[in-house]
């Protein structure tokens, strides 16, 4: 049996116009933009001297000061990569030409009222606009989809993914001031594959903690539950200060159904930004009636990779090849929605056993 990891390309590449040259650029967007063989034909940012050096490493020949110095020089169609601090997303979708394509970094905001307001901008301007949740493209969770979707494993009723790591923050200049960090940043991605898989769920439990070490830190320890009803069972938990070395450091996303089972390694997360290579195997019935795990082959990660699926998948349905947008922000907005939930389920505490005695 042949297993797909990679995504779907487009027969006609469009120009990518990038906004924002941040880490994320220089470790995902253009890494796999190059891979893709898809042309940057500008660059901007606040921070002139950021763009400038990755337009150096990454032959982008035109850097501009601002997007409205770009627009009247970028070609008739361009994807716009738009790839900000979330909360200025609103003010930069409002620059952009109406009906204009627009790949949004996650997340939707930094808060539900932010999500809202991207949400309407885009309605209004009528842009074609997606939100980068890349993991649901990640190689791992393509041959996954696959598996599940031909019924390989039976149907799904439970999910579970679970990340205990040492994650260095610092490499994330941005988050120093954010008021809301692991489920909004991190655990969304989660949040968003679980529904990607299994729709939107009735309800969210949740509780996310700050770590003792740092107090001044926002949260960075999650537990989050997605409620499917009495017999589908999809939780997340984070812990991202398991600094005791990598021998017990867990990083993956196990899917399992009435016929078998799925577990994906994500080995970017572990020993993260260099990680640890990712591994899926899956297990059925065999001859003999036993179990038995079986490795599933395929190359590239998260990062990268991930990000060629996020782009090509606009740009395929720009021209016609996908009938919808994966990961348009009318879909996304509920991924947003169930984190705030999750962020309200937090606050409000859970069932103190005292009421019962």
């Amino acid at each position: 049996m042949t297993i797909p990891y990679l995504p779907e390309l487009p027969q006609n590449k469009l120009p990518i116009m990038i906004i924002g040259a941040g880490s994320i650029v220089k470790d995902a967007h253009l890494p796999a933009y190059r891979q893709a063989g898809f042309k940057v034909v500008g660059i901007t940012n606040r921070n002139r001297k950021k763009a400038e050096e990755l337009a150096v490493s990454f032959g982008i020949t035109q850097v501009y000061n601002t997007i409205e110095e770009a627009l009247p020089h970028l070609p008739p169609e361009v994807v716009f990569d738009l790839t900000l601090p979330a909360s200025f997303f609103p003010e930069y979708l409002q620059k952009l030409p109406d009906g204009a394509l627009v790949l949004i970094q996650k997340p939707m905001g930094e808060t539900m009222e932010q999500a809202q307001e991207i949400l309407r901008i885009c309605r209004q301007k009528k842009l074609k606009a997606a939100i980068n949740f890349q993991l649901r493209f990640a190689p791992f969770v393509i041959a996954a989809k696959h598996l599940i979707d031909r019924g390989i494993i039976g149907d799904l009723y439970d999910m579970e993914i679970r990340v205990n790591v040492q994650t260095p923050w610092d490499h994330f200049e941005f988050l120093k001031n954010v008021a809301r960090l692991e489920i909004l940043y991190h655990s969304v991605h989660h949040i968003d594959c679980i529904r990607f898989f299994l729709g939107n769920p009735k309800g969210i439990y949740a509780k996310t903690l700050r770590h003792p070490t740092l107090p001044s830190m926002p949260e960075s320890r999650s537990t989050v539950i997605l409620d499917y009803g009495d017999s589908v069972r999809a939780n997340v938990q984070t812990n991202h200060f398991h600094c005791y070395g990598s021998k017990h450091q867990e990083s993956y996303i196990k899917w399992e159904g009435s016929k078998g089972a799925i577990k994906a390694k994500m080995g970017l997360l572990m020993n993260y930004p260099h990680g640890v290579p990712d591994c899926l195997e899956y297990a059925v019935k065999n001859s003999q009636g036993e179990y038995e795990w079986q490795e599933v082959p395929f190359k590239g990660s998260w990062f990268p990779e991930a990000f060629i699926g996020t782009m090509s998948q606009m740009m395929r349905f720009h021209e016609g090849s996908d009938l919808s947008l994966c990961t348009s922000v009318e879909d996304c907005i509920h991924t947003m929605a169930c984190v705030e939930a999750a962020y309200e389920s937090s606050l409000q505490g859970g069932v103190s056993p005292e009421k019962f005695l």
